[in-house]
């Protein structure tokens, strides 16, 4: 029977969230198992990967053949490394230098995640003060317009609370004399007749 480490989908449809699983390779996708050895969700950013380290790399030891998904998982989480113990096997070099180089090269990877966690939340900030410093402009610039507008009014309610004759001047034209045809009379023009 060969054994594959592979993603099972679960999670609704637009929002995939998978568990990493010990399959046989003839079983179905979604179907039959033998064991699930942990989650990945794809969803957030960084993606989540939840893995059970030492059954991933008992699986491997035994021969598990994990797809190309699955391989850069476990590589990310460090079991590839770790499964590429090969060297002590072999006599290369003793299993106290192959965990202190595993422990060097965790504790980077973690000093990255860490640093890219760190500056997507600093960019979500910067984004939330920018858009914040938008909207108070707006906001200035609607309330500027708004008294402009009520100045606008106050000058017209004033303009008709003033006195008849003071009105008048202010609503009609200069004065025009225009001669009539046949008249010698003149007309004011937007008063009546004199």
């Amino acid at each position: 029977m060969a054994v594959k480490i592979r993603l099972a989908r679960h999670g609704k449809k637009g929002y995939a969230f998978y568990h990493i699983v010990a399959a046989d390779s003839r079983a179905p996708r979604d179907g039959k198992f033998i064991e699930k050895l942990g989650t990945y969700n794809p969803n957030t950013n960084p993606a989540t990967i939840d893995l059970d380290f030492e059954k991933a790399l008992g699986w491997l030891q035994k021969g598990a053949q994990p797809t190309d998904t699955c391989r850069a998982i476990l590589s990310y989480k460090g079991v590839m490394y770790k499964h590429l113990l090969g060297g002590v096997a072999k006599g290369a070099f003793s299993e106290s230098d192959a965990e202190a180089k595993f422990n060097k090269w965790l504790s980077e990877k973690q000093t990255k995640i860490e640093n890219k966690t760190n500056k997507l939340a600093s960019d979500a900030k910067s984004a939330e003060k920018s858009r914040l410093a938008a909207e108070t402009k707006i906001k200035e610039e609607r309330a500027a317009a708004l008294a402009e507008k009520a100045a606008a009014e106050a000058a017209a309610r004033e303009a008709a609370e003033l006195p008849l004759p003071n009105r008048l001047k202010q609503q009609l034209p200069q004065r025009e004399l225009l001669p009539r045809h046949s008249y010698n009379r003149y007309v004011v023009v937007g008063c009546a007749r004199e």
